[in-house]
Protein backbone atom coordinates (compact mmCIF):
# COMPACT_ATOMS: atom_id res chain seq x y z
CA UNK A 1 0.00 0.00 0.00
CA UNK A 2 1.48 3.33 -1.12
CA UNK A 3 -0.15 6.53 -0.03
CA UNK A 4 -0.05 10.08 -1.36
CA UNK A 5 -0.92 13.14 0.72
CA UNK A 6 -2.15 16.34 -0.87
CA UNK A 7 -1.30 19.04 1.64
CA UNK A 8 1.06 21.80 2.64
CA UNK A 9 4.38 19.98 3.16
CA UNK A 10 5.47 21.92 6.25
CA UNK A 11 2.11 21.64 7.99
CA UNK A 12 1.99 19.51 11.12
CA UNK A 13 -1.03 17.61 9.78
CA UNK A 14 1.10 16.19 6.97
CA UNK A 15 3.89 15.42 9.43
CA UNK A 16 1.63 13.59 11.86
CA UNK A 17 0.04 11.49 9.14
CA UNK A 18 3.46 10.65 7.68
CA UNK A 19 4.65 9.55 11.11
CA UNK A 20 1.62 7.26 11.48
CA UNK A 21 2.19 5.71 8.06
CA UNK A 22 5.86 4.99 8.79
CA UNK A 23 5.02 3.58 12.23
CA UNK A 24 2.70 1.09 10.53
CA UNK A 25 5.63 -0.20 8.45
CA UNK A 26 4.37 1.32 5.21
CA UNK A 27 6.48 3.26 2.70
CA UNK A 28 6.81 6.99 3.27
CA UNK A 29 3.83 8.66 1.56
CA UNK A 30 4.44 10.93 -1.37
CA UNK A 31 3.46 14.55 -0.73
CA UNK A 32 1.80 16.56 -3.47
CA UNK A 33 1.80 20.22 -2.34
CA UNK A 34 -1.44 22.13 -2.62
CA UNK A 35 0.51 24.92 -4.28
CA UNK A 36 1.56 22.54 -7.05
CA UNK A 37 -2.00 21.25 -7.52
CA UNK A 38 -3.31 24.79 -7.92
CA UNK A 39 -0.47 25.67 -10.29
CA UNK A 40 -1.41 22.83 -12.65
CA UNK A 41 0.71 19.86 -11.52
CA UNK A 42 -0.22 16.42 -12.80
CA UNK A 43 -2.71 14.66 -10.52
CA UNK A 44 -1.96 11.36 -8.77
CA UNK A 45 -2.41 8.48 -11.22
CA UNK A 46 -5.04 5.77 -11.23
CA UNK A 47 -4.26 3.22 -8.54
CA UNK A 48 -2.88 5.78 -6.09
CA UNK A 49 -4.46 5.99 -2.63
CA UNK A 50 -4.74 9.68 -1.76
CA UNK A 51 -5.41 11.55 1.45
CA UNK A 52 -6.42 15.17 0.86
CA UNK A 53 -5.50 17.36 3.80
CA UNK A 54 -6.50 20.90 4.69
CA UNK A 55 -5.10 23.63 2.44
CA UNK A 56 -5.17 26.10 5.33
CA UNK A 57 -2.39 27.94 7.17
CA UNK A 58 -0.42 28.81 4.03
CA UNK A 59 -0.76 32.39 2.68
CA UNK A 60 0.35 31.51 -0.85
CA UNK A 61 -2.03 28.56 -1.10
CA UNK A 62 -4.82 30.81 0.15
CA UNK A 63 -3.94 33.34 -2.55
CA UNK A 64 -4.01 30.65 -5.22
CA UNK A 65 -7.34 29.30 -3.99
CA UNK A 66 -8.86 32.78 -4.18
CA UNK A 67 -7.12 33.52 -7.51
CA UNK A 68 -6.05 36.80 -5.95
CA UNK A 69 -3.07 38.93 -7.03
CA UNK A 70 -1.71 39.25 -3.47
CA UNK A 71 -1.96 37.20 -0.27
CA UNK A 72 -4.50 38.17 2.36
CA UNK A 73 -3.24 39.95 5.44
CA UNK A 74 -2.88 37.78 8.52
CA UNK A 75 -6.32 36.83 9.79
CA UNK A 76 -8.17 38.86 7.17
CA UNK A 77 -11.70 37.67 6.45
CA UNK A 78 -11.71 38.01 2.70
CA UNK A 79 -12.75 35.89 -0.27
CA UNK A 80 -14.30 33.02 1.69
CA UNK A 81 -16.58 32.05 -1.17
CA UNK A 82 -13.69 32.30 -3.63
CA UNK A 83 -11.57 30.10 -1.37
CA UNK A 84 -14.32 27.49 -1.36
CA UNK A 85 -14.62 27.63 -5.16
CA UNK A 86 -10.86 27.19 -5.43
CA UNK A 87 -10.96 24.20 -3.08
CA UNK A 88 -13.69 22.50 -5.09
CA UNK A 89 -11.77 23.14 -8.31
CA UNK A 90 -8.56 21.85 -6.72
CA UNK A 91 -10.27 18.66 -5.53
CA UNK A 92 -11.44 18.09 -9.08
CA UNK A 93 -7.88 18.41 -10.31
CA UNK A 94 -6.63 15.92 -7.71
CA UNK A 95 -9.27 13.39 -8.74
CA UNK A 96 -8.81 13.89 -12.48
CA UNK A 97 -6.14 11.20 -12.79
CA UNK A 98 -8.39 8.45 -11.48
CA UNK A 99 -6.77 7.99 -8.07
CA UNK A 100 -8.77 6.71 -5.12
CA UNK A 101 -9.32 9.58 -2.67
CA UNK A 102 -9.80 8.86 1.01
CA UNK A 103 -12.03 11.93 1.28
CA UNK A 104 -14.15 12.15 -1.83
CA UNK A 105 -14.47 15.57 -3.53
CA UNK A 106 -18.27 15.48 -3.30
CA UNK A 107 -18.10 14.82 0.43
CA UNK A 108 -15.56 17.58 1.03
CA UNK A 109 -17.57 20.04 -1.08
CA UNK A 110 -20.66 19.35 1.05
CA UNK A 111 -18.79 19.43 4.35
CA UNK A 112 -17.17 22.78 3.55
CA UNK A 113 -20.52 24.43 2.82
CA UNK A 114 -22.36 24.74 6.13
CA UNK A 115 -25.71 25.19 4.39
CA UNK A 116 -25.38 21.99 2.36
CA UNK A 117 -23.97 20.04 5.29
CA UNK A 118 -26.85 21.09 7.55
CA UNK A 119 -29.39 20.15 4.89
CA UNK A 120 -27.82 16.72 4.39
CA UNK A 121 -27.78 15.97 8.11
CA UNK A 122 -31.34 17.17 8.56
CA UNK A 123 -32.55 15.10 5.61
CA UNK A 124 -30.91 12.02 7.15
CA UNK A 125 -32.65 12.57 10.49
CA UNK A 126 -29.50 13.63 12.33
CA UNK A 127 -30.38 16.04 15.17
CA UNK A 128 -29.20 19.56 14.29
CA UNK A 129 -30.15 23.05 15.47
CA UNK A 130 -32.89 24.77 13.55
CA UNK A 131 -31.66 26.95 10.67
CA UNK A 132 -33.13 30.07 9.12
CA UNK A 133 -33.81 30.44 5.41
CA UNK A 134 -31.06 32.34 3.54
CA UNK A 135 -30.48 35.91 4.71
CA UNK A 136 -28.72 38.62 2.69
CA UNK A 137 -27.94 41.11 5.44
CA UNK A 138 -28.77 42.38 8.90
CA UNK A 139 -32.34 43.59 8.24
CA UNK A 140 -33.21 40.23 6.67
CA UNK A 141 -31.58 38.42 9.59
CA UNK A 142 -33.59 40.32 12.18
CA UNK A 143 -36.79 39.79 10.20
CA UNK A 144 -36.15 36.04 9.92
CA UNK A 145 -35.34 35.79 13.64
CA UNK A 146 -38.59 37.57 14.48
CA UNK A 147 -40.55 35.30 12.15
CA UNK A 148 -39.05 32.22 13.81
CA UNK A 149 -39.47 33.64 17.31
CA UNK A 150 -35.75 33.27 18.04
CA UNK A 151 -33.79 35.75 20.17
CA UNK A 152 -30.41 33.98 19.98
CA UNK A 153 -28.63 32.63 16.92
CA UNK A 154 -25.22 31.72 15.59
CA UNK A 155 -24.39 33.56 12.38
CA UNK A 156 -21.75 31.57 10.48
CA UNK A 157 -19.99 32.23 7.17
CA UNK A 158 -21.10 29.41 4.90
CA UNK A 159 -17.51 28.54 4.05
CA UNK A 160 -15.66 29.43 7.24
CA UNK A 161 -13.68 27.22 9.60
CA UNK A 162 -12.19 27.41 13.10
CA UNK A 163 -14.88 29.91 14.19
CA UNK A 164 -13.59 32.45 11.66
CA UNK A 165 -16.26 35.09 11.21
CA UNK A 166 -18.77 33.39 13.53
CA UNK A 167 -21.09 35.65 15.53
CA UNK A 168 -23.10 34.50 18.55
CA UNK A 169 -25.94 37.01 18.46
CA UNK A 170 -28.51 37.71 21.18
CA UNK A 171 -31.23 40.33 20.76
CA UNK A 172 -33.93 41.72 23.00
CA UNK A 173 -36.05 44.83 23.43
CA UNK A 174 -33.71 47.73 22.81
CA UNK A 175 -30.53 45.68 23.08
CA UNK A 176 -28.17 43.65 20.92
CA UNK A 177 -25.10 41.68 21.96
CA UNK A 178 -22.67 39.91 19.65
CA UNK A 179 -19.86 37.62 20.79
CA UNK A 180 -17.29 36.96 18.08
CA UNK A 181 -13.56 36.63 17.35
CA UNK A 182 -13.94 39.29 14.61
CA UNK A 183 -11.80 42.39 15.01
CA UNK A 184 -13.12 45.42 13.19
CA UNK A 185 -10.44 47.52 11.48
CA UNK A 186 -10.89 50.61 9.31
CA UNK A 187 -9.91 48.67 6.23
CA UNK A 188 -11.37 45.22 6.86
CA UNK A 189 -12.49 42.47 9.18
CA UNK A 190 -9.94 40.20 10.83
CA UNK A 191 -10.25 36.92 12.68
CA UNK A 192 -8.35 36.97 15.95
CA UNK A 193 -7.59 34.71 18.88
CA UNK A 194 -9.46 37.01 21.27
CA UNK A 195 -13.22 36.88 21.60
CA UNK A 196 -14.86 40.30 21.53
CA UNK A 197 -18.24 41.63 22.64
CA UNK A 198 -20.16 44.21 20.62
CA UNK A 199 -23.25 45.94 22.00
CA UNK A 200 -23.56 48.70 19.41
CA UNK A 201 -26.21 47.61 16.91
CA UNK A 202 -24.65 49.65 14.11
CA UNK A 203 -21.39 47.74 14.51
CA UNK A 204 -23.19 44.39 14.67
CA UNK A 205 -25.24 45.24 11.60
CA UNK A 206 -22.05 46.22 9.79
CA UNK A 207 -20.43 42.86 10.61
CA UNK A 208 -23.37 40.90 9.25
CA UNK A 209 -23.73 43.08 6.15
CA UNK A 210 -20.02 42.80 5.32
CA UNK A 211 -20.03 39.01 5.67
CA UNK A 212 -23.36 38.40 3.91
CA UNK A 213 -22.02 38.58 0.31
CA UNK A 214 -19.81 35.57 1.11
CA UNK A 215 -22.87 33.52 2.12
CA UNK A 216 -24.29 33.02 5.62
CA UNK A 217 -25.70 30.08 7.53
CA UNK A 218 -27.78 31.00 10.59
CA UNK A 219 -28.65 28.46 13.28
CA UNK A 220 -30.61 28.66 16.49
CA UNK A 221 -28.38 29.07 19.54
CA UNK A 222 -29.18 26.05 21.72
CA UNK A 223 -28.26 26.03 25.44
CA UNK A 224 -25.36 23.65 26.04
CA UNK A 225 -24.86 21.50 29.09
CA UNK A 226 -22.08 22.51 31.44
CA UNK A 227 -19.48 21.14 33.81
CA UNK A 228 -18.62 23.41 36.70
CA UNK A 229 -18.61 27.01 35.52
CA UNK A 230 -18.10 26.19 31.84
CA UNK A 231 -20.32 25.05 28.99
CA UNK A 232 -18.99 22.09 27.06
CA UNK A 233 -19.21 20.32 23.74
CA UNK A 234 -17.28 17.57 21.98
CA UNK A 235 -15.15 17.12 18.91
CA UNK A 236 -15.59 13.47 17.98
CA UNK A 237 -13.46 11.97 15.22
CA UNK A 238 -15.27 9.20 13.35
CA UNK A 239 -12.98 6.87 11.39
CA UNK A 240 -14.49 4.42 8.89
CA UNK A 241 -17.88 4.89 10.49
CA UNK A 242 -16.73 4.37 14.08
CA UNK A 243 -16.34 7.13 16.72
CA UNK A 244 -12.82 6.63 18.01
CA UNK A 245 -11.37 9.82 19.54
CA UNK A 246 -13.04 12.66 21.39
CA UNK A 247 -12.04 15.90 23.06
CA UNK A 248 -14.16 17.93 25.47
CA UNK A 249 -14.06 21.66 24.76
CA UNK A 250 -14.96 23.80 27.78
CA UNK A 251 -15.66 27.52 27.69
CA UNK A 252 -17.12 30.33 29.79
CA UNK A 253 -18.59 31.81 26.62
CA UNK A 254 -20.62 30.54 23.67
CA UNK A 255 -17.60 29.59 21.52
CA UNK A 256 -15.72 26.49 22.60
CA UNK A 257 -12.93 26.32 19.98
CA UNK A 258 -9.71 25.50 21.81
CA UNK A 259 -7.59 27.99 19.88
CA UNK A 260 -9.71 30.81 21.34
CA UNK A 261 -8.22 30.24 24.77
CA UNK A 262 -10.68 27.60 25.93
CA UNK A 263 -9.75 24.48 27.88
CA UNK A 264 -9.87 20.77 27.31
CA UNK A 265 -12.38 19.25 29.68
CA UNK A 266 -12.46 15.85 31.35
CA UNK A 267 -14.02 13.24 29.05
CA UNK A 268 -14.72 10.82 31.90
CA UNK A 269 -16.49 13.57 33.85
CA UNK A 270 -18.63 14.44 30.85
CA UNK A 271 -19.47 10.79 30.27
CA UNK A 272 -20.50 10.43 33.89
CA UNK A 273 -22.68 13.54 33.73
CA UNK A 274 -24.41 12.33 30.57
CA UNK A 275 -24.79 8.73 31.69
CA UNK A 276 -24.29 5.55 29.65
CA UNK A 277 -27.55 5.70 27.70
CA UNK A 278 -27.16 9.34 26.66
CA UNK A 279 -23.51 8.81 25.74
CA UNK A 280 -24.33 5.75 23.62
CA UNK A 281 -27.09 7.66 21.85
CA UNK A 282 -24.75 10.57 21.15
CA UNK A 283 -22.11 8.28 19.66
CA UNK A 284 -24.77 6.62 17.51
CA UNK A 285 -25.66 10.11 16.25
CA UNK A 286 -22.00 10.68 15.35
CA UNK A 287 -22.07 7.44 13.34
CA UNK A 288 -25.19 8.58 11.52
CA UNK A 289 -23.61 11.93 10.76
CA UNK A 290 -20.52 10.24 9.31
CA UNK A 291 -22.73 7.95 7.23
CA UNK A 292 -23.94 11.04 5.36
CA UNK A 293 -20.42 11.20 3.90
CA UNK A 294 -19.76 7.54 3.09
CA UNK A 295 -16.74 8.11 0.87
CA UNK A 296 -14.67 9.88 3.52
CA UNK A 297 -12.31 7.88 5.73
CA UNK A 298 -12.81 10.32 8.59
CA UNK A 299 -14.90 13.29 9.67
CA UNK A 300 -14.82 15.46 12.78
CA UNK A 301 -18.24 15.83 14.42
CA UNK A 302 -18.95 18.74 16.77
CA UNK A 303 -21.58 17.41 19.13
CA UNK A 304 -23.28 19.24 21.98
CA UNK A 305 -25.30 17.90 24.87
CA UNK A 306 -28.06 20.32 25.79
CA UNK A 307 -29.08 21.49 29.27
CA UNK A 308 -30.14 18.53 31.35
CA UNK A 309 -27.99 16.08 29.35
CA UNK A 310 -31.04 14.28 27.94
CA UNK A 311 -30.82 15.82 24.47
CA UNK A 312 -28.03 16.42 22.01
CA UNK A 313 -27.44 17.90 18.58
CA UNK A 314 -24.71 18.08 15.95
CA UNK A 315 -23.39 21.62 15.50
CA UNK A 316 -21.07 20.89 12.55
CA UNK A 317 -19.27 18.12 10.69
CA UNK A 318 -15.74 18.91 9.57
CA UNK A 319 -13.87 17.56 6.56
CA UNK A 320 -10.46 18.19 8.15
CA UNK A 321 -11.40 17.73 11.80
CA UNK A 322 -8.90 15.06 12.87
CA UNK A 323 -6.19 17.23 14.46
CA UNK A 324 -6.42 16.19 18.13
CA UNK A 325 -2.80 16.25 19.32
CA UNK A 326 -1.99 13.97 22.20
CA UNK A 327 -5.30 12.08 22.22
CA UNK A 328 -4.62 8.33 22.13
CA UNK A 329 -7.07 5.42 22.04
CA UNK A 330 -5.58 1.92 22.20
CA UNK A 331 -2.22 3.61 21.76
CA UNK A 332 -3.20 5.25 18.47
CA UNK A 333 -3.76 8.90 17.67
CA UNK A 334 -6.32 9.92 15.05
CA UNK A 335 -3.84 9.51 12.21
CA UNK A 336 -2.65 6.09 13.33
CA UNK A 337 -6.31 5.09 13.68
CA UNK A 338 -6.94 5.99 10.05
CA UNK A 339 -3.91 4.02 8.89
CA UNK A 340 -5.11 1.08 11.00
CA UNK A 341 -8.55 1.28 9.36
CA UNK A 342 -6.84 1.09 5.97
CA UNK A 343 -4.49 -1.78 6.75
CA UNK A 344 -7.05 -3.85 8.69
CA UNK A 345 -9.65 -3.66 5.93
CA UNK A 346 -12.16 -1.82 8.15
CA UNK A 347 -12.27 1.11 5.70
CA UNK A 348 -13.08 -1.19 2.78
CA UNK A 349 -15.79 -2.98 4.75
CA UNK A 350 -17.45 0.22 5.95
CA UNK A 351 -17.24 1.90 2.55
CA UNK A 352 -18.72 -1.14 0.82
CA UNK A 353 -21.56 -1.32 3.34
CA UNK A 354 -22.24 2.42 3.01
CA UNK A 355 -22.12 2.15 -0.77
CA UNK A 356 -25.04 -0.27 -0.76
CA UNK A 357 -27.21 2.54 0.59
CA UNK A 358 -28.19 5.63 -1.40
CA UNK A 359 -25.30 8.11 -1.02
CA UNK A 360 -26.32 11.01 1.19
CA UNK A 361 -24.34 13.31 -1.06
CA UNK A 362 -26.71 12.72 -3.97
CA UNK A 363 -28.15 16.05 -5.16
CA UNK A 364 -31.70 15.18 -4.19
CA UNK A 365 -30.65 14.67 -0.57
CA UNK A 366 -29.16 18.15 -0.24
CA UNK A 367 -32.46 19.93 -0.25
CA UNK A 368 -32.50 23.50 1.04
CA UNK A 369 -34.47 24.69 4.04
CA UNK A 370 -38.16 25.19 3.38
CA UNK A 371 -38.54 28.91 2.59
CA UNK A 372 -40.11 30.79 5.45
CA UNK A 373 -39.72 27.93 7.92
CA UNK A 374 -36.70 27.07 10.07
CA UNK A 375 -35.17 23.69 9.28
CA UNK A 376 -33.62 21.28 11.74
CA UNK A 377 -34.50 18.74 14.39
CA UNK A 378 -33.62 20.73 17.47
CA UNK A 379 -35.60 19.00 20.24
CA UNK A 380 -34.00 15.59 20.26
CA UNK A 381 -34.39 12.90 22.89
CA UNK A 382 -31.13 11.01 23.27
CA UNK A 383 -32.81 7.80 22.24
CA UNK A 384 -34.14 9.31 19.01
Amino acid sequence: MRLTVVGNPDNRRVGLFTRAVLAAGLPRPAVLPWADVLAGAAPPPAGALVRVDSPGEDPEVDRLLRRAPTPARHGELVGLADTYAGLVDGLGRVAAGGAELLNHPADVAALCDKRRCHALLDAAGVPVPGALPPVDGYPGLRAAMAEAGWSRVFVKPAHGSSAAGVIALAVGPGRVRAVTPIEVAPDGLFNSLRVRHYDDEAIVAGLVDRLAPEGLHVERWLPKAGLGDRVVDLRVVVVAGRPTHAVVRASRGPMTNLHLGNARGDLAELGSAAGPAAWAAAMETCERAAACFPRSLHVGVDLMFLLGWRRHAVAEVNAFGDLLPGVLVDGRDTYAEQVHALTSGRWDRWRDAAGRATPATAPEAARPAVPGRPAGREVIACGA
